[in-house]
């Protein structure tokens, strides 16, 4: 157990795995489900050009309510549950990278943002296929003009209203392997590491940091759960106001078929301007505050309940 200001960290060899890892993935699924929406909304936002949809995250958010239901929020989170593997796999490399680079260095700064960028890394080569999937499902309804893909439409019975996105998976599955083969999948893989080893080799150590200072400034007797749950969110609109760019370059890759990264900023800031680098921001900015307090308070809650038994009586928080 080390120590960060008043904040003590929870190692990865202090921890019962077999409690980790099945109570990891309720945590994960619930933390999914909670914030799906403001993704969908997100990437609607990233992928239309300049207004000509929505005008605003509030106004996605009415319009796809109004138009399709509680359903269009949800467009292609079956499939999205499939990143669960991914949300393992990331917390594990996390933590045994945390592990590994301790040997080196004891600066927890430095730690957090090596295992958080390699985490990112595992994380994003299991998850990049199923977003592909899941992402032009997202875009079907109101959006759907705006993908290469179609899911196919149902006739007769009541399927249109009652089944959900298996089907259509399948049709997306299968449009995009007879589009662009297997390398179809990855498409946008670049993008996504851009995006997303960033996002997370910055969030850790600002997690941290915010957590650190937030310790010196509170009174002594306040949790430090509350303190982490603080930091969680200040640490998120960080990182995503500084990765937020690429990735909205990485949605309109991964959606409209682009094939480069560079030409695609380049087009970005040609038609749309500086604005076109913000699109989706609040979105995201929404969609990972309280993400970010979800997973810092059901993370931290994990792993206190998955503490090895021989040393909770020894732990004092």
């Amino acid at each position: 157990m080390q120590q960060k200001g008043a904040i003590q960290i929870i190692e990865w060899e202090d921890l019962d795995k077999r409690k980790f890892y099945s109570l990891g993935v309720f945590m994960t699924l619930t933390t999914r489900a909670t914030v799906y929406p403001a993704s969908v909304i997100r990437t609607r936002l990233q992928v239309q050009k300049g207004k000509s949809l929505y005008s605003g995250t509030f106004d996605a958010f009415c319009k796809i309510l109004r138009t399709e239901g509680v359903r269009g929020l949800y467009r292609g989170f079956m499939v999205n549950t499939l990143t669960l593997i991914a949300g393992q796999g990331y917390i594990t490399t996390y933590e045994l990278v945390r592990k590994y680079v301790n040997q080196y260095s004891p600066s927890n700064t430095v730690k957090s943002v090596v295992a958080g960028g390699m985490a990112s890394l595992v994380a994003q080569t299991i998850t990049v296929p199923i977003d592909i999937v899941s992402q032009h499902l997202m875009m079907q309804g109101q959006g759907e003009h705006l993908t290469r893909f179609k899911a196919k439409p149902k006739v007769g019975l009541a399927t249109t209203k009652h089944k959900l996105s298996f089907g259509q998976s399948r049709d997306i599955t299968v449009q995009i392997f007879s589009a662009d083969g297997f390398r179809g999948f990855y498409r946008g893989y670049v993008a996504s590491l851009l995006t997303y080893i960033p996002n997370s080799a910055l969030w850790w150590p600002f997690y941290h940091f915010y957590a650190e200072q937030l310790s010196l400034l509170a009174p002594s007797e306040c949790p430090h759960l509350i303190l982490q749950a603080v930091a969680g969110p200040m640490a998120a609109v960080t990182a995503s106001t500084i990765t937020n760019p690429m990735d909205v370059v990485r949605a309109r890759v991964q959606v409209e078929g682009r094939t480069s990264v560079i030409g695609t900023f380049k087009q970005l800031l040609v038609e749309e301007g500086a604005y076109g680098l913000t699109k989706g921001l609040s979105a995201r900015v929404i969609s990972s505050t309280p993400t970010s307090v979800l997973i810092v308070v059901g993370y931290e809650t994990l792993k206190r309940l998955s503490l090895r038994a021989d040393l909770i009586e020894s732990r004092h928080w």
